[in-house]
């Protein structure tokens, strides 16, 4: 939008051509969806294609839609039927299996002078959830450090990187089972923490209903919880609690 009204001021850019370029702005219509091309405006990142429920071909209409006006576009939950379809109709996105997202990156993402955002997995199981918020946050221009695979059941492992985790600005907190880890992580920094249920665990975890309530109910202080294995949810809240700190200072 900048680059737009600035061509037009100097002249670079006829009116009748900016008319066309916000023609289809604040949004898209393809009949199916209507696409928020104003969301990065907003909110400092653009609309993420939420893949699940939708064809592929819906998937990759989306995108490319998205592609043609966003320096960078997300998918989340998208299989690798989906990303075959993306693929044929937008050179340059690329396939994160772990994390089942599609991603593309036109341009470098700025990364602001400041400390990083932690993601936390619990155990091996979590970390596809806890990738999804790592892609996130990289796509968002966060520097990232991910410590995976340091749940309650050998809490050694979390003890040898609490100084990583208290240089971050923010700590994102991936468990399933009992989900117990996010209350300990409280308890030994004054970060803010994100804590992220999954639906890992045996039958009386109830697909991460276990590991929300347990959250929900932490005797530890300044845990701010998602839904279950919404790791783009987390991302999302890390970078608005990144960016108001930036924006006071």
């Amino acid at each position: 939008m900048k680059a737009l009204l600035a061509g037009v001021a100097e002249g670079r850019i006829d009116v009748a051509e900016a008319v066309r370029a916000l023609r289809d702005l604040p949004y898209e219509n393809l009949g199916y969806a209507r696409l928020d091309h104003h969301r990065a405006l907003r909110t400092g990142f653009p609309e993420v294609i939420f893949c699940q429920g939708k064809t592929p071909s819906q998937v990759a209409q989306i995108f490319a839609r998205l592609a043609a006006k966003s320096p960078v576009v997300l998918a989340t939950r998208a299989g690798e039927q989906v990303f075959a379809c993306v693929k044929r109709a937008v050179a340059g996105a690329k396939y994160h299996p772990a994390a089942r997202c599609i991603t593309l990156q036109k341009e470098p993402a700025e990364t602001p002078a400041g400390p990083p955002v932690a993601v936390l997995s619990a155990g091996t199981a979590d970390q596809p959830v806890a990738e999804e918020s790592r892609i996130a946050l990289s796509l968002m221009g966060h520097p990232v450090r991910a410590l995976y695979d340091v749940g309650v059941s050998g809490i050694h492992r979390l003890f040898d990187h609490l100084e990583t985790i208290n240089e971050c600005a923010v700590v994102i907190v991936v468990a399933g089972m009992e989900g117990a880890l996010p209350s300990v992580v409280a308890g030994l920094t004054p970060r803010p923490v994100i804590a992220v249920p999954t639906s890992v665990g045996y039958g009386s975890s109830f697909n991460g209903l276990a590991a929300l309530l347990a959250m929900l109910n932490s005797c530890a202080p300044g845990i701010g919880v998602v839904n279950i294995d919404n790791g783009y949810g987390a991302a999302a809240l890390a970078d608005a609690i990144v960016r108001t700190g930036r924006e006071r200072e």
